[in-house]
């Protein structure tokens, strides 16, 4: 078999046992690796609790993972997340996924809970636990430096042992398996760090057809100006979105009262460079480079949290995000749901914390102390324990990233319709409504978004499974990765067929969260964005969304997808029919 090992490590914590297994070629065919395998591996746990020592954590590459296939070293982590109560995957680069393919094998699964805080350590051969009560407590650079001589490293920090709602997988490079709470699953199993180094070599099953496809990939990367361009994202990274969510009045600000910062500027991706030193840093591999690190090496913000820590809190000093960027990752907290956090925080007691404030705060809600006690619980509990509900930017309980859905419908529809919460990744469509890739659309109607965002969804479910990276679909298509995946895998891929698998795998994801009693109760935004316009301005009127066009686009959305009108399945038994 070329492209995937076809081998799964179950790993139990509870009793210490390490085990491969084979995985069936039908599931690996048909939901490809990454996001898409790791759903259907949960297929027989999803109704469990996501703090129930027996909900798996699991680890899936994709079938591209560990060949040259541009952005494909990356994994997805999956399992239902206790900040959300949905099913939810969170995709990392970095050489931890290669080595996780060249130890042999596609899938981690990670069950029981250990007596005692473990590392799991993974060879070409072997697995096992080793004690780790030396490093319980230990921040997260300290514990991959105890750990780097057994290979890449992914671990938590205190939020994860202290099972904070949103706290973060942290991986060795500084890249993080980064929402939804992941890191207090793994906390809960008291795993604190995983270890591989693998020396296995990819197979690629038509060289020739490879080279050719890799060749096609890299040409339309050197021919977009998003990727390549001269502020593009390998030039500034994902801080070049600062000045352009500025200029179309879309960048969230003080908790989503406004949707214009004028001080913006302070965080932009020149300013990044200038006053940090920025250099080219990035994924394993990865031809992109779109991370950013300073001259001492130190991971730099990226666009949601320096808009986050930034606008959404009132504050322009761009040290003081830098340093709240480095805290939240030693920490290991999410950067997004922590400075939203503390936006609601702060319009509660009306005053937004000081930059001052905000490095104290972080600490407390990751050692759950004072008054991060409360706030470790994410915005949504935090807003409703003090009475005041509707201070909650979430959909789903997950907090919005830093795109107001006032300035992009698409983003709107995508907000609600996204399987894991809030997210603007699920679409993406700040592509085509702001980027203007593959083609531009009207960011003020909703007219054709809902057939847009559903297709976006399929492709993006697929890509997620393969596993690659989306900033790549700023220049190739999937029909150059179904090239990519057909030449590895020596098996006929097309455009269609992966967004076929693409729809399965959102349609899964979607019934696994109506039989945990979501529907379309939950998809739905936050009241300020009906009732509150925007920062209009500089000749762009930014309105409160118009409640009944929404809802009109939600239920054509529900109609493509074949769902009832309160968003759940008429067919009971879809499960059933998948493979």
């Amino acid at each position: 078999m070329q492209g995937w090992t076809g081998k799964i490590l179950k790993v139990d914590l509870t009793t210490g046992h390490c085990r491969r297994e084979e995985i069936p070629t039908e599931l690996l065919h048909a939901y490809l690796g990454g996001r898409g395998l790791g759903v259907r591996l949960m297929r027989d746990h999803f109704r469990l609790d996501p703090c129930d020592p027996e909900m798996p954590l699991i680890f899936a590459v994709g079938p591209l993972c560990g060949t040259a296939s541009p952005t494909s070293a990356r994994l997805s982590c999956v399992t239902r997340s206790p900040l959300t109560g949905t099913i939810y995957d969170c995709s990392a680069g970095g050489r931890f996924a290669w080595r996780l393919k060249a130890a042999g094998l596609d899938v981690v699964f990670i069950t029981g809970k250990s007596p005692v805080p473990v590392v799991l350590s993974i060879d070409d051969h072997h697995a096992e636990l080793i004690p780790a009560g030396p490093l319980w407590g230990k921040g997260v650079k300290e514990t991959v430096a105890a750990l780097t001589d057994r290979g890449s490293v992914t671990a938590i920090g205190p939020a994860g042992e202290n099972k904070v709602l949103f706290a973060n997988i942290m991986m060795g490079e500084g890249n993080s398996i980064g929402r939804g709470g992941l890191g207090a699953v793994m906390g809960g199993k008291a795993l604190k760090a995983i270890t591989v180094n693998g020396t296995g070599v990819t197979e690629i099953a038509d060289r020739e057809r490879f080279d050719a496809a890799r060749a096609d990939v890299m040409r339309l990367f050197r021919a977009s100006p998003v990727i390549f361009g001269e502020l593009g994202i390998s030039e500034f990274g994902t801080p070049a979105l600062v000045d352009l969510m500025a200029q179309r009045r879309m960048a969230p600000t003080e908790n989503f009262s406004g949707t214009y910062f004028a001080e913006s500027g302070n965080y932009s991706g020149p300013a990044i460079r200038k006053e940090c030193g920025a250099k080219k840093d990035g994924c394993y591999g990865c031809p992109i480079q779109c991370k950013k690190s300073s001259s001492e090496g130190e991971p730099l913000p990226e666009y949601e949290t320096v808009n986050h820590f930034g606008a959404l809190n009132g504050i322009s000093d761009l040290h003081a995000i830098v340093k709240a960027n480095t805290l939240c990752n030693e920490l290991g907290l999410d950067t997004i749901s922590a400075a939203a956090t503390l936006s609601a925080f702060g319009e509660e007691r009306g005053a937004f914390p000081s930059a001052e404030e905000v490095t104290e705060l972080l600490s407390d809600i990751a050692y759950r102390r004072n008054q991060g006690l409360l706030l470790s619980l994410g915005s949504r509990r935090f807003a409703r324990q003090v009475g005041r509900p509707e201070l909650s930017m979430t959909v789903k309980s997950l907090e919005l990233p830093a795109y107001d859905p006032r300035g992009a419908y698409g983003m709107a529809l995508a907000y609600v319709t996204s399987n894991r919460g809030g997210c603007h990744l699920r679409a993406y469509p700040i592509s085509h409504e702001i980027l203007r890739k593959p083609v531009p659309t009207d960011r003020f109607s909703f007219s054709g978004k809902a057939r847009i965002i559903k297709i976006a969804e399929d492709v993006n479910a697929a890509v997620d499974s393969l596993v690659a990276c989306k900033f790549a679909f700023f220049g190739a298509t999937l029909e150059e990765y179904a090239e990519l995946l057909t030449a590895v895998t020596g098996v006929e891929y097309t455009p269609e067929s992966l967004k076929a698998i693409g729809e399965r795998i959102y349609l899964t994801e979607r019934f696994y969260n109506c039989e945990n009693g979501f529907s379309a109760a939950d998809d739905t935004l936050p009241e300020r964005f009906f009732s509150e316009g925007g920062s209009s301005g500089e000749g762009i009127d930014v309105p409160p969304i118009d409640r009944a066009r929404f809802q009109e686009e939600l239920q054509k959305y529900y109609r493509i997808r074949g769902l009832k009108e309160d968003g759940t399945f008429a067919d009971p038994s879809f499960l059933e029919k998948q493979p």
